[in-house]
């Protein structure tokens, strides 16, 4: 199966598919994607895209990115779940004796303490078997997309190490990003970590909020039924040929 799917102007999408977790299951391919923000499809890329059968779309951006920059296609179900609280301040926050990877793990770490609403809210529309095939994005797909799609996996069981290396997959993507600011922000400025993924981020994050289950049971208040809900529909077990998407 393919995990990164390749459009003309869109970066950074691909699918969550394909990764084993700790009780020996799959995640199942054709069900959950990733992806920067879906305003730059057109054309070919519109057509492309529908192909996939998309039927839902998490989208975690501000309600002002959505209005400045425009939103999915028509067609998917569309959320809009703005999980950050609190903008970046690069100038501010981000200390170079400290590094990139500790003020990226130090957002994520705010989110994920201010967006419980919304993470809950992402979390049950994943899991409702319907709703696939979804798509979350953000600006990037880097850093509120990738807390969400780390929370995901994590909660399926897949192992840290995985997640870790799923979220830096990103940084592949970080030739476009950079092209696509330069277009967006002609003579600007970029700090130092724009378009960077780096796993210690990632494993900061991880390591600092605990054990997934706990924080997602007792900080976000998802259901036990919701948890199971994700494992019954994006699980499978691979020595069994999957005959459906």
């Amino acid at each position: 199966m393919i995990r990164h799917i390749e459009f003309a102007r869109l970066y950074n999408f691909r699918d969550v598919g394909g990764y084993r977790t700790d009780g020996g299951m799959q995640v199942r391919w054709r069900r959950l994607y990733r992806s920067a923000s879906l305003h730059m499809l057109a054309d070919d890329d519109l057509d492309r895209f529908h192909a996939l059968g998309v039927r839902t779309v998490i989208d975690l951006r501000h309600p002002d990115e959505v209005a400045r920059r425009g939103r999915a296609p028509q067609g998917p179900g569309y959320h809009n779940l703005p999980v950050e609280h609190r903008r970046w301040d690069t100038a501010g926050d981000y200390h170079p004796d400290a590094g990139v990877a500790r003020f990226f793990a130090d957002r994520y770490l705010e989110v994920a303490q201010d967006g419980h609403a919304e993470l809950r809210s992402a979390l049950e529309v994943i899991a409702e078997a319907d709703n696939a095939p979804v798509v979350v994005h953000c600006a990037a797909g880097k850093d509120r997309t990738g807390l969400l799609v780390a929370l995901v996996l994590r909660l399926l069981g897949v192992s840290e190490e995985d997640v870790v290396a799923d979220y830096a997959l990103t940084g592949l993507a970080r030739p476009q990003m950079v092209a696509y600011w330069e277009r967006e922000h002609p003579g600007e400025p970029r700090w130092a970590g724009f378009g960077q993924a780096p796993a210690e981020a990632m494993r900061l994050f991880l390591g600092e909020l605990g054990p997934v289950r706990d924080y997602c049971l007792r900080t976000l208040g998802v259901d036990q039924s919701v948890m199971s809900a994700l494992k019954n529909h994006l699980l499978k077990n691979p020595d069994i040929e999957e005959i459906s998407g």
